[in-house]
């Protein structure tokens, strides 16, 4: 399996093919500059010491990519990149790991008219594949560091129960928990966990950051 991430240079991106190349997972990094596509991937390989991760253009890297696509790309890129990209995605799983920050205010978001960005992607996708939203509370920094588990639950959404079982498959391959959280309308909640994640790692009255949720079974009698 090769798996697309547009947007992969960036933090969340990076991350997360380190995780699925640390798994066993070919990854291949999509950006507007496939040179710096090809040269993230390059570090990346040199880290892991694999070489499990390329890089290329955006239209490329969908293009190389079997069944998955992974779509990591700030929000202000979101509809302009799914919109370019439509036809090329279309039979494919996407993964929307983006989330609708809010301009210049990362503790708020702004959510746009279809309620999420997963919802938003699927309007934009329309029914020719399935959008599954996940990641939106693990932090690039959790995702980096290979030395440890990933601190939280990963909540999976997505209107087709199939493909959200394919994600959660693979995100348990990478080590991670990830728990079926229902329909994409179900993003607008989770989306909007992260700017209070966020609020919580800068404050300088809260002792710990890069924190995450998990959800906590009852203690035992």
């Amino acid at each position: 399996m090769t798996i697309a991430i547009i947007g992969g240079t960036g933090p969340q991106g990076r991350g997360l093919a380190l995780r699925l190349a640390k798994a066993g997972f070919s990854c291949v990094l999509g950006s507007r500059d496939g040179q710096r596509a090809s040269d993230v991937a390059h570090e990346l390989c040199e880290k892991l010491s694999c070489q499990l991760i390329s890089g290329t253009t955006n239209e490329e890297a969908v293009s190389q990519s079997t069944d998955l696509v992974v779509i990591a790309v700030p929000f202000n890129a979101h509809e302009a990149t799914l919109t370019t990209l439509r036809e090329q995605l279309s039979g494919k799983t996407v993964v929307d790991i983006v989330v609708p920050l809010a301009e210049g205010d990362p503790k708020a978001v702004d959510m746009p008219p279809e309620g999420s960005a997963t919802e938003q992607a699927q309007s934009i996708l329309g029914d020719t594949c399935d959008v599954v939203g996940a990641l939106h509370n693990v932090s690039a920094h959790q995702l980096s560091k290979l030395d440890e588990a990933i601190n939280c639950d990963i909540l999976v959404c997505g209107n087709s129960l199939a493909a959200r079982q394919k994600v959660i498959e693979l995100l348990e391959a990478c080590g991670m928990t990830a728990l079926n959280a229902g329909p994409a309308s179900s993003a607008r909640c989770i989306e909007a966990i992260t700017p209070i994640l966020i609020r919580l790692n800068i404050s300088k009255s809260f002792p710990h950051k890069h924190v995450g949720i998990k959800i906590a079974p009852p203690e035992a009698a």
